[in-house]
């Protein structure tokens, strides 16, 4: 028999058995790249969260004869459900095993759960906002995931595709390798695009002087990049300061790249990192003992690929050429790290404008994702 139990979310010691459920399922799997526990545990965390400002969620695990079989979260973003107007409810940290009682039971744990809040839908997998992980595996069960990305057996879209679950939104992302030099065109265009726009490159001083100058502008840039993205969560000025602290201190300066107007406004964020899929692995989503040596040494540059984790353009500046200006601006570093290959990370697949400015570079679609939904 399954029984699902709401979890204290109050509780360090009962998220933390939560997350670390999530990542014993995956032991012994070499494409599992496991998150920071204290992350997952801070994110899950009303008192961590700003997101919970604006949201309401609730934790659940699946049991059977006291055994943990599965995970999942509820979550009720109030800010989008208004600005789409919609009633939905969002699930994620889903993980459970091949079994369908089990997925049921977490499904429909979510389900009333969302109804008895007057939600009419249930989509997922989705976090509080877009600096969470989204999006299920549907393709590339084969290939090491990143830190930004979900990582699932094949089994879990069969049983979404079993309960009546639809597309909401279809996601893809490229393995780009890294080539020895600028591509010849790819700089040309990076030039003439500079001249005509009258653009500069911000030169990266130090972290310090990024956050100070810039930190704020990178999220607002986010914020109007991404609006028109499906399920887009825009961030409040609280989770931008949680965020620029997060993120910030731990940039590779060679890594970023800004780009500014003639006025010295931010118009082109380009933010990557060393891939820290490997290091995350040997960690084990640990800190300590060593977990922070691994993380440290990846940071460092001590890394085969380079995941991009973002680039946001002004919608003004957007289909110009710019994204081959940020590009030649980060080639450079990249190929002095030797880096053999670049990560996309997430792609909606009709973002036909976005995949385009891969076409100079050998690359190949990798892997497949998807937002399922469901009416409840």
């Amino acid at each position: 028999m399954i029984t699902v139990s709401p979890i204290n979310q109050n509780s360090k010691s009962e998220l933390k058995k939560y997350v670390k459920f999530g990542i014993d399922m995956y032991q012994g799997n070499q494409c599992f790249v496991p998150p920071l526990i204290m992350d997952d545990v801070n994110t899950l965390n009303p008192a961590k969260n700003p997101a919970y400002d604006f949201c309401e969620a609730q934790s659940f695990m699946a049991y059977r004869d006291d055994e943990p079989v599965g995970r999942v979260t509820a979550i009720i973003n109030k800010n989008v459900n208004a600005k789409n107007n919609q009633k939905y409810v969002r699930f994620g940290f889903i993980d459970f095993i091949d079994d369908t009682e089990v997925v049921d039971a977490l499904m429909k744990a979510v389900a009333d759960w969302g109804r008895e809040r007057g939600m009419e839908r249930m989509v997922g997998p989705m976090g509080f906002s877009d600096m969470d992980h989204e999006g299920m595996l549907t393709f590339g069960f084969d290939e090491m995931g990143t830190m930004a990305t979900i990582y699932n057996y094949p089994y879990y879209p069969k049983h979404m595709e079993r309960m009546g679950f639809e597309s909401e939104a279809d996601y893809v992302e490229y393995r780009i390798k890294v080539p020895e030099q600028v591509p010849e065109k790819y700089a040309r265009v990076a030039q003439i695009v500079q001249k005509r726009l009258n653009l500069k490159v911000v030169e990266n001083k130090s972290r310090k002087f990024l956050k100070d100058n810039y930190g704020r502008a990178i999220f607002d840039l986010i914020n109007e990049a991404y609006e028109p993205l499906y399920g887009y969560s825009t961030l409040t000025p609280k989770q931008i300061e949680y965020y620029i602290d997060m993120y910030l201190g731990i940039i590779r300066l060679d890594s970023v790249c800004f780009i500014t107007d003639e006025n010295d406004q931010l118009i082109c964020a380009g933010l990557s990192m060393p891939s820290l899929s490997r290091a995350l692995r040997k960690s084990g989503g640990k800190l300590f003992p060593m977990g922070w040596y691994h993380l440290l040494r990846a940071i460092g540059g001590k890394a085969p690929d380079v995941d991009l984790l973002l680039v946001a353009v002004k919608p003004e500046y957007q289909n110009k050429g710019v994204n081959a200006l940020l590009f030649a601006n980060l080639l450079p570093s990249y190929i002095a790290h030797k880096y053999n290959y670049a990560e996309s990370n997430l792609e909606l697949e009709g973002n036909e404008s976005v995949q385009k400015q891969w076409d100079m570079f050998d690359r190949r679609l990798h892997r497949r994702r998807r937002i399922w939904g469901k009416n409840i």
